[in-house]
Formats: C-alpha cells, structure tokens, sequence
C-alpha cells in the first residue's frame, strides 16, 4: 500500500489531460483518491479529484500551501503556482 499525500505535497500528474504536468495536494479523499490544484488550468475553487494511482508524489511539501489549508481551509492560487513554479526551479527542469 503506498503511503497517503500530505496537504501541500507536490505531486506528479501520470495520467489524464495534465499529464507530465505538476499540482498541488489541497485533499485526500481516502487510500484511493486525493484532490490536486495547481493554480492555473486547475484552480483551487475547481480542483481535480485523482486516483493516488496516477499520481507521482514528489519528495517536496510546500509548507506554504499546508499552512494556509490548515489555518484557513483554503489557499490562493498565486501561492499554489508559486510553490509549483519554486519546486520546478530546484528541480532544474
């Protein structure tokens, strides 16, 4: 079985129209589901529920995003795309 997201970790997209693309935890359905934004096509108000299956998750956690998702529920998506843009800026890609 492999281990849930957290809130705010950055994850892959496998499958589907974002694929090779990045997003952003904002939810975990249960073992199976998690719900992704990114802040650009996928805003935080229209976020995509994604099989955990189809779905890479990268070491990183924006502990940006986790904080306002626990402090407020809910997190702009300027701060998404910027947390997005920084990890792809580490990354090198």
């Amino acid at each position: 079985m492999q281990t849930l997201p957290q809130i705010g970790q950055i994850v892959k997209v496998l499958r589907g129209k974002d694929e090779g693309g990045y997003a952003i935890v904002i939810g975990v359905v249960d073992e199976r589901f998690a719900i992704i934004a990114d802040g650009f096509k996928r805003k935080f108000d229209q976020p995509k529920r994604k099989n955990l299956l189809h779905l890479e998750l990268q070491p990183d956690v924006s502990s940006e995003v986790a904080d306002s998702m626990r402090e407020t529920g809910r997190v702009t998506n300027g701060k998404l795309r910027f947390a997005i843009q920084k990890y792809i800026e580490r990354k090198g890609e």
